[in-house]
């Protein structure tokens, strides 16, 4: 099987966080691949010093007719049996025809018939968004629900002096980009209500500026760190006491697994991606979004309630084991290629 990866990203997103994983894992199984990048790309050094094919030619300038026609010669010299499409920027370079199989990969509700439209197959992240690629035209048979695995580090847990937090401090942590959507806002509104807790906001984004003016208008810039795009997740994650993920719209979110895998204790708004896993006091917290009191409420009942505190870290971190490691997503993604040709050949 030859498999013809193309990631159109250039940032340090959870897309792209993920498509270079899930291409590290399958290269350690065996799997024949080839990535287009952007060498910009803040890990194609990695994906090629790993060593998978890399094809930067193809991205390099950035004029959409000449990256089609490179991509057109790549894939004549390649000849892949699948080509995966991360997200719609890739799907929209790739011709129709390329490939017995073109997939389009779906982490948000993307417009299907618009950027997908010479994609075979789809695959989601969630079961709501196969279910999507099947309402917006995907044959029968053609959509595949396959999850994201979190990818955090094996440091231990970071001193909380290194980022000036005093050691009695009960820690709060964001990992998201800095954007409206993450609701960044209502996290620092909540923190105003709860004295004794630290923010750590890691990630970066344009609304860094606005977030910092509403942490000193709020009178809680002291308890704000803003920590910037981090690589060292785990050792956040392991010393922070609650994981939140406050977003307005939120598909899925890895940090849901991210904060499985540590064990830590997760809090959500009721978007989406949180309500399709969160089960509310059992493996984590569910809250409306924009509510900044109940966002503070449940803070506060995680911190003073060991037996729920215990809880849902507990059984979120069972669900973590049971079907969202690295090796069974993995796992999951060479048999939904298989069956992906399977079918290909069966017609």
């Amino acid at each position: 099987m030859r498999v013809l990866q193309i990631m159109a990203g250039n940032g340090n997103g959870g897309a792209e966080l993920y498509s270079t994983d899930i291409m590290l894992s399958l290269h350690r199984a065996g799997l024949d691949q080839c990535v287009v990048m952007r060498p910009t790309a803040p890990r194609f050094a990695e994906l090629r010093d790993a060593g998978l094919r890399m094809a930067p030619e193809v991205l390099r300038v950035p004029v959409r007719p000449w990256q089609r026609l490179k991509l057109r010669r790549l894939i004549a010299r390649e000849r892949p049996d699948i080509i995966h499409c991360w997200m719609r920027r890739a799907a929209s370079l790739v011709p129709a025809h390329a490939a017995p199989a073109i997939i389009g990969w779906y982490g948000d509700y993307e417009e299907q018939e618009t950027h997908f439209s010479h994609c075979t197959h789809f695959i989601g992240v969630t079961e709501d968004l196969a279910r999507h690629a099947y309402a917006h035209g995907a044959k029968p048979g053609r959509a595949f629900y396959v999850p994201t695995f979190p990818s955090v580090d094996e440091a231990l847990a970071l001193d909380r002096a290194t980022l000036d937090t005093p050691p009695g401090a009960r820690v709060l942590l964001t990992l998201s980009r800095l954007h409206q959507v993450k609701g960044l806002d209502t996290a620092l509104r909540a923190l105003a209500q709860l004295p004794d807790c630290w923010l750590w906001i890691a990630g970066d984004g344009p609304e860094e500026a606005a977030l910092k003016a509403l942490a000193a208008e709020l009178g809680v810039a002291e308890r704000v760190r803003f920590l910037g795009w981090r690589t060292d997740r785990g050792a956040l994650l392991r010393v922070a006491d609650i994981c939140l993920l406050p977003s307005r719209y939120e598909p899925f979110g890895t940090v849901i697994l991210d904060s499985w895998s540590t064990a830590t204790p997760f809090i959500a708004c009721e978007s989406d991606g949180p309500r399709a896993y969160i089960r509310d006091r059992e493996n984590g917290m569910l809250v409306p979004a924009d509510d900044v009191a109940a966002l503070a409420g449940a803070i506060r009942a995680v911190l003073d309630d060991e037996g729920l505190r215990q809880r849902i870290a507990a059984n979120g971190h069972a669900e973590y084991l049971a079907g969202f490691t690295r090796e069974v997503i993995t796992r999951r993604m060479l048999e939904t290629y298989e069956k992906i040709l399977g079918s290909r050949n069966a017609a």
